[in-house]
């Protein structure tokens, strides 16, 4: 019996995860490269290292820290409506606490409050800004056509909601608050999504971010323009030129993030004192800041310096491996991982512990349930954002006869637009600097109930669509948009190495090392999977990782040297099997089990004759952004998270059912 193997963890290409992990600088991959070893928990197939992390997507990470910031914003909103009623004086004189900051005669002073509006939720439009671009560079959005979408979706979910506002207060001077209805909340909105709408298929969630961020950006366009106050022009240009600096230091290639840093801090300095919102300078560094994935040729060089400084563990190669390792991983996710807890975990619960704080009272919720402002808000999330982003994505996908779609089914779309009625962060952002007194009061009751209302429809969407017949329940959650297609190099069954029918439904492609345990680890599960499921093929292509599996490649020429005599599954099982026996001598071994031509077989690995068909197969991987193994696709698509057996047939039932639809 096969000993129990290593949690289902991807090996690197290089060790560019060794030293920017939680465990350690360095982990045991089998027995002597790079990762931990066995684990029997049934949990492990979930676990990670730090040196596969991106098992866990960017976008999977930041759709993560955002669900799991909604209950502590939640929390934060809970404990503000505790201490305003409890209290109400101490919140407000807390909060009104004046706090400067001066360098010689120059300074900026603001209360507490209005520091944390304009000041740390900078950070907060920075993280939004670095969402942006990676989704730009790396995500739904590299296809540039598809950005049409989300940007039309995006603007038509905001214009319906102001236009309902402003209708319900028509002629009132308290309709320059239309701001406050129209942008929604992403943590809350995707945290509470994940609570009620279990049902929604995953990538309603990279949908609704894709119109958040479109949202934000929109919103905080019209918080700059609109209403800020008085603007003077000499600092507004001091401004301009700073930002201008910013361009030329990034347009020369400089990457150190101290200046960045100063010099974001001199342009929301002049900002400030020009009167226009200094937000937009978070928003505008988090665009600049690229996103890519990790080159092979960086992986490599990290890999080098580390094993140089495993030989001379001296401070200098210490600091070299550090700098390979950074050097490696792109500037926009390194940024995330530093900013995007923070920001959601701390920097928005405390806006929503300063804002959201209102002493309420029977008289209170009488004058608001009957105020414009309220409803105006209430009826604009409630009623608009469903509306308008349903009616958008409708009228784009009828006037691009279907090129231009939702990613999901109709009632998906539905509840993302109900949803979306969440509006909190940015409403009582623009409340803030719209109303005062009890009009402010009004606004955030309207902002709470539609909070509120959002979620319940929500629900009572999901609960609806789960009384469908099963065929128009997947059609309704899952639609039938093309995915955007990761493989580069499509399937063919002429060159490629297929198990199960050709007319399959549904196409399994693994990249998959013969020394990488994580692999020796997936095979049974795969086995089982073509077990379970007739209509799904697999197919095997070769990535060898040569800097820590020094066998690797010749494992690779040695299936191909069986596969010339008809035998490739045979030594690709074998060798899977016994993934400790990869020498000559081993191989050889293996092809006389087989009853192969043994001479022949010899031959072929002496001469090397499988290395052109592996080397294609790597140069595959390389464009389609592989950098691990094993690294699964399902139908094209890149499949992400773990590798259990009931983890993939959930993916194999998703993907056939899409499949079945486009049919």
């Amino acid at each position: 019996m096969r000993p129990e193997r290593s949690p289902p963890v991807r090996t690197e290409w290089a060790s560019h995860r060794w030293a920017v992990g939680h465990r350690g600088p360095f982990f045991r991959v089998g027995q002597n490269y790079g990762m931990t070893g066995p684990q029997s928990s049934s949990s492990s197939f979930s676990e990670r290292t730090a040196w596969a992390r991106n098992l866990q997507t960017p976008l999977r990470e930041f759709l993560r820290t955002e669900t799991g910031s909604a209950a502590l914003l939640l929390v934060a909103t809970v404990l503000a409506l505790l201490w305003a009623n409890t209290d109400s004086s101490s919140y407000e004189a807390f909060w009104g606490t004046r706090l400067s900051i001066r360098v010689g005669d120059m300074g900026v002073s603001q209360d507490l409050r209005h520091w944390m509006n304009n000041g740390l939720m900078t950070f907060y439009f920075f993280v939004i800004g670095l969402e942006a671009r990676r989704e730009f560079d790396m995500g739904e959005l590299r296809e540039r056509r598809r950005m049409a979408l989300p940007l039309l979706v995006g603007i038509g979910g905001m214009i319906v909601p102001v236009m309902i506002y402003l209708a319900v207060n028509a002629g009132l001077p308290s309709s320059h608050g239309w701001g406050a209805a129209m942008s929604t909340d992403t943590a809350f909105a995707l945290g509470i999504l994940a609570l009620v709408g279990t049902r929604f298929p995953e990538r309603l969630r990279a949908f609704m971010l894709n119109i958040s961020v479109v949202d934000d950006i929109v919103a905080l366009g019209v918080i700059v323009i609109v209403y800020s106050g008085h603007i003077s022009m000499p600092a507004f240009v001091a401004a301009c030129g700073i930002f201008g600096v910013t361009l030329l230091v990034r347009a020369n290639g400089v990457r150190a993030g101290l200046v960045y840093g100063l010099l974001g801090a001199a342009t929301w300095v002049a900002l400030f004192k020009s009167g226009v919102d200094p937000l937009v300078v978070g928003l505008a560094m988090g665009l600049l800041t690229f996103a890519y994935p990790a080159a092979r040729s960086d992986l490599e060089r990290a890999s080098g310096l580390f094993r140089l400084f495993r030989e001379q563990p001296t401070p200098e190669f210490a600091r070299s491996a550090q700098q390979g390792l950074v050097s490696a991983i792109s500037p926009n996710e390194r940024l995330q991982q530093l900013y995007h807890p923070w920001t959601s975990y701390v920097i928005v619960p405390l806006f929503a512990l300063s804002n959201i704080g209102i002493a309420i009272d029977g008289a209170l919720l009488s004058r608001a349930f009957t105020s414009p402002i309220t409803l105006g808000i209430l009826f604009g999330y409630l009623l608009g954002k469903p509306v308008g982003i349903v009616a958008v994505s409708w009228l784009v996908t009828r006037l691009s006869r279907g090129r231009l779609r939702p990613p999901v089914g109709w009632a998906a779309v539905l509840g993302g637009g109900t949803i979306a009625g969440i509006g909190f962060t940015v409403s009582l952002l623009v409340a803030s600097i719209a109303f005062s007194g009890t009009e402010l009061e009004e606004a955030k009751i309207g902002v709470l109930s539609a909070a509120i209302c959002a979620s319940v429809l929500t629900w009572v969407v999901a609960r609806a669509t789960a009384f469908l017949p099963l065929r128009v329940r997947i059609r309704a959650l899952f639609g039938t948009a093309e995915s955007l297609v990761d493989l580069a190099a499509p399937v063919d069954s002429r060159r490629d190495h297929v198990r199960g029918p050709a007319e399959a439904l549904v196409t399994v492609v693994e990249y998959g090392d013969f020394e990488c345990p994580y692999c020796g680890l997936a095979e049974p599960v795969v086995r089982e999977l073509l077990a379970d499921f007739g209509d799904v093929r697999y197919v095997w292509r070769h990535l060898p990782l040569n800097d820590v599996h020094p066998n690797a490649q010749l494992a690779a020429e040695a299936v191909e040297a069986a596969a010339a005599q008809g035998a490739f599954w045979e030594m690709h099982d074998r060798l899977l099997e016994d993934q400790g026996e990869l020498s000559v001598r081993d191989l050889i071994r293996h092809a006389e089990v087989l009853g192969l031509d043994v001479e022949q077989f010899h031959r072929d690995l002496r001469e090397h004759l499988g290395a052109p068909r592996v080397a294609e197969d790597v140069d595959s991987a390389d464009l389609s952004g592989v950098s691990g193994t094993p690294t699964f696709f399902l139908n094209g698509r890149r499949h992400q998270g773990a590798y259990d057996i009931a983890t993939l047939s959930a993916a194999v039932r998703a993907a056939r059912a899409r499949a079945a639809i486009r049919s």
